[in-house]
């Protein structure tokens, strides 16, 4: 289960890619918001990291204006490894080396077309260690995480 959530500059994109997600066969869970009434992002960001760090979903994907707002708050959760991608070859990076658990993008910065490009990548790419409990990645994320 993916949990989806933005802020008022995300809402077209949100829904576009949920509108993926759907053509995928993925669930999800929207944190919202649904409108562009003007609304304090950390507030959608935490809940849908909460979501992922509880075990409640696999992975999250938060989008505002930049991004940079709901990656700031979503990496206060514990567990969580929110990476801003503005394009594919960082949303790679992000799950193989960084096994990244919350996708989060700029919906006034990034083009619909590449965020859901950026978005396929994130969702297909595996973690480099995912069979290798010693793995020089494993090591480098267990020094972030303390």
């Amino acid at each position: 289960m993916i949990a989806i959530a933005c802020d008022h500059a995300g809402v077209e994109l949100k829904n576009s890619i949920i509108q993926l997600l759907r053509e995928r066969g993925l669930t999800y869970t929207d944190f919202g918001t649904n409108t562009r009434e003007s609304v304090d992002y950390p507030d959608y960001a935490k809940a849908a990291a909460d979501a992922v760090a509880s075990g409640h979903a696999e992975r999250g994907i938060l989008i505002c204006g930049t991004g940079i707002g709901m990656s700031i708050a979503a990496n206060k959760v514990r567990g969580i490894r929110c990476a801003l991608c503005g394009d594919v070859f960082s949303a790679e990076a992000a799950r193989r080396h960084n096994d990244s658990n919350v996708l989060a993008l700029g919906a006034r910065v990034t083009g619909e077309g590449l965020a859901l490009k950026i978005t396929e990548v994130w969702l297909d790419t595996r973690f480099d260690d995912a069979d290798d409990p010693n793995g020089r990645h494993r090591r480098r994320i267990a020094r972030i995480e303390g």
